[in-house]
């Protein structure tokens, strides 16, 4: 699997995307993410642990008082993908929401 993949695989379950969305706001400690996001302690720690194996953060290995924070390089390859696709999607909108557009009468 590429590091793609594995980002994309990471990001797939909806814990982990809540903590990469509260990491966007700052760095925090395992304890402090069971609190904002309300799942226990091991939950979170595993979860915690997908997202430092397969990069989105760094940090995690001081155990509840060590600070998580967003790695931000392993998250520009879900970017530039993304990016790939941004005028195929903002072209089938505008042509979703103003079918007449661009039509000869």
């Amino acid at each position: 699997m590429d590091s793609l993949d594995t980002t994309f695989a990471a990001l797939a379950d909806p814990t982990r995307r809540a903590i990469i969305a509260h990491l966007t706001r700052g760095e925090d400690t395992v304890n402090e993410l069971v609190y904002q996001i309300d799942v226990s302690h091991p939950t979170i720690s595993s979860h915690v642990k997908v997202l430092e194996n397969t990069g989105p953060i760094t940090g995690a290995r001081f155990a509840q008082t060590g600070p998580c924070r967003l790695n931000p390089a392993d998250l520009k390859p879900i970017s530039e993908w993304l990016k790939d696709y941004e005028r195929f999607w903002e072209e089938t909108i505008d042509r979703f929401v103003h079918p007449y557009l661009g039509r000869k009468s």
